[in-house]
């Protein structure tokens, strides 16, 4: 069995998708063959409208200690070049570069912090 949830993220939709066609929020793993094997046509047309900029799920991995969830990305979200636990230490955060600067984002999925290291501004 599979969540509604785990449905969308393995069908590339979003879950409010996956509600609105009425996928149950518990379904066995033929059921999801099924989708996947035969898709409904407003699935087919989902995959067909995407322009590819932006996926629908990413998987967000903790750089320190490996935790990792599936989120939606947001349209803030710049590209990170990791995220951490918001409760790790900054030691505990790989280190910085020389010649890079660090920007750090808080309230990634639901327990990151984004960081975006990237090269300083030429003075």
């Amino acid at each position: 069995m599979v969540t509604r949830r785990e449905a969308a993220q393995i069908l590339d939709i979003p879950v409010e998708m996956a509600h609105r066609h009425g996928i149950p929020s518990r379904l066995s793993d033929a059921e999801l063959g099924g989708l996947l094997d035969n898709p409904p046509a407003w699935l087919v047309q989902s995959k067909a409208n995407r322009t590819g900029k932006r996926p629908v799920w990413v998987q967000l991995t903790c750089a320190v200690c490996g935790f990792s969830e599936a989120a939606r990305p947001k349209k803030w979200w710049p590209d990170f070049t990791y995220v951490c636990c918001a409760h790790h230490e900054a030691r505990d955060i790989p280190v910085l570069g020389t010649g890079l600067v660090r920007s750090v984002y808080d309230g990634v999925g639901s327990r990151f912090a984004g960081i975006v290291d990237a090269a300083a501004p030429e003075a």
